[in-house]
């Protein structure tokens, strides 16, 4: 059974759809066009990206050293006896600190009898490479003991009942596995259940586990997530401000970039989530980053001295990887979310934007970024930023390996060059394993945008 689209309230749907199909776009590319692209995006949504993107710590050691050791690692996780090729790791073309590795399927599994229901975040991991962690496992059958053959099943709307035996509402087929616990030990016991709970052995799309390979050496991240470093462009010796931090991946980014020499200030508001911050930098040897627990709309004060807060105009470079409705991410086989949720973000990204501008040394640069795909968020927080601050122009970008920026928000043809919008849906179901890797990564990503300004 194929996966299928993209799960949306129905406002949800309609307001993305007039998004998309936009007077402006509509001009431009035409309707039917528009309209295709708008379901393009629904259902590519649903699916992984075709490739997985790693990160290198090249800042610890080169990067041909590194695939080499990751390709021996991944050796490892293979069957004995298999007769499968090993992974094909390749260098990126022109981002230096990225590795690509291959996604293969859909593939033909046959569904068992005995059913796994997963919470949606744990099988969107799954489509993605990763096992089943116990904690990710909502349903399964009265009897399951270590060992069965278990079919897994996301439950896409989060509505399956923890504990239950089985589920008959939305789900969403993954792969087939092996049981590592019996359910006992999973829903009746004293203590959390840790650990791997089911062993995919045969899943939906193939992709290694990277699961406790190389820690320090590969962090798996999003190929647009690790373009924001290169275009916010670091140098050593430079005061660097994210925003948004958490979890961390773009920070130590920016801190790997600058060799470890400056200081990179990670702010996050949710307490919880700053020592994740933490433990990344500590595992990649990072001590450029100081992460602190603070709200970044309040991170400006003319009294502040250390901070934070922080005076003004005390930082070479801000990146504000802003919150948003994260309608890009992929796999994503439901948003459960009312259109009044999904629209709420704008006065708040407003509000991190010009705490940005006023922290910005004369001179410096800034980065916006978004894991949505809508024009609200985007090209319209651009033609916002620059109306309100005449002090900001945009900036090229480098790398620019994404499209350029979506018509429909008052944008120049030469300010929509300038930004940077990574749209699946523009080449969904135009691209397939016979198309060359790099090119694949560049265009069958996660939705994302880019924009870059410099403060005169």
């Amino acid at each position: 059974m194929p996966i299928p689209q993209i799960s949306l309230r129905p406002e949800v749907a309609e307001h993305l759809r007039s998004v998309f199909l936009n007077q402006e776009l509509s001009a431009a590319v035409g309707p039917s066009e528009a309209e295709s692209r708008f379901h393009s995006l629904l259902e590519c949504l649903s699916h992984p990206p075709s490739h997985t993107c790693v990160r290198a710590s090249t800042h610890l050691a080169p990067v041909e050293e590194i695939r080499l050791r990751l390709k021996d690692e991944l050796k490892k996780q293979q069957l004995p006896n298999s007769s499968a090729p090993s992974a094909e790791i390749l260098p990126h073309p022109v981002i230096p600190d990225v590795l690509l590795l291959p996604v293969d399927g859909p593939s033909p599994v046959q569904q068992l009898s005995s059913e796994v229901v997963v919470g949606a975040q744990c099988g969107s991991a799954v489509l993605r490479g990763a096992q089943v962690f116990s904690p990710g496992i909502v349903a399964c059958p009265k009897y399951m003991k270590r060992g069965d053959l278990v079919s897994v099943f996301s439950d896409s709307e989060g509505k399956c009942t923890r504990g239950a035996f089985t589920f008959q509402g939305l789900k969403v087929f993954v792969g087939n596995g092996v049981a590592q616990k019996d359910r006992a030990d999973i829903f009746c016991s004293d203590q959390p259940s840790r650990g791997v709970g089911v062993l995919m052995t045969d899943p939906l799309y193939q992709s290694p586990s990277f699961d406790g390979v190389l820690p320090s050496l590969v962090f798996l991240q999003n190929l647009p997530s690790v373009v924001v470093g290169h275009v916010l462009g670091p140098r050593p010796g430079e005061r660097i401000l994210d925003m948004c931090a958490a979890p961390g991946g773009k920070t130590s980014h920016i801190a790997a970039l600058m060799r470890d020499q400056g200081e990179v200030v990670a702010l996050e508001r949710i307490r919880n989530k700053i020592e994740r911050i933490r433990e990344n930098a500590e595992v990649l040897q990072l001590r450029s980053v100081k992460a602190f627990c603070f709200d970044s709309t309040r991170a400006v004060s003319d009294d502040a001295t250390d901070g934070p807060p922080f005076p003004p105009e005390s930082f070479d470079r801000v990146l504000l990887d802003a919150p948003c409705s994260g309608l890009g991410q992929r796999p994503n086989m439901a948003v459960t979310w009312s259109l009044k949720e999904v629209c709420s973000y704008q006065p708040l990204q407003r509000k991190l934007l010009r705490a940005a501008v006023q922290l910005l040394k004369r001179g410096g640069v800034l980065v916006y970024s978004t894991c949505t795909v809508t024009l609200a968020e985007n090209e319209e927080q651009v033609r916002w930023a620059l109306e309100t601050f005449p002090c900001l122009t945009l900036q090229p970008q480098d790398p620019h390996v994404g499209a350029e920026g979506m018509p429909g928000a008052g944008l120049t043809q030469e300010q929509r060059r300038l930004v940077q919008r990574f749209s699946p849906e523009l080449s969904w179901g135009r691209i397939d394993a016979s198309t060359p890797l790099p090119r694949r990564a560049h265009q069958d990503t996660i939705g994302f945008f880019i924009a870059k300004f410099q403060k005169h």
